[in-house]
């Protein structure tokens, strides 16, 4: 079974291309993370904030494994996650 990191891993490297790059990031300390944009290493993501925090950042670097959720802010179809590996319920006959 592959671990927390390697699946947030994926799930950022194969983000889906009609899906825009941004939305929120929830971590294992409680912090929400708003996103514009983002890049991947092999442990860390780094999420761009379109406004500085309340401290003044702009770029956030994050390990995968303190990821717990992500959070699509636009309206998109569930259709969409297909490509990375979402199923949707069986068709009924």
């Amino acid at each position: 079974m592959s671990s927390v990191l390697e699946n947030w891993r994926d799930f950022f490297a194969h983000w889906p291309s009609e899906v825009q790059r941004r939305g929120i990031v929830v971590t294992s300390f409680g912090e929400q993370i708003p996103f514009s944009a983002f890049w991947t290493s092999s442990n860390l993501l780094l999420l761009e904030r379109q406004t500085p925090d309340s401290l003044g950042a702009r770029t956030i670097i994050l390990a995968f494994a303190q990821i717990v959720a992500i959070k699509i802010v636009d309206v998109v179809k569930a259709k969409s996650f297909q490509s990375i590996g979402f199923e949707g319920p069986a068709a009924k006959y």
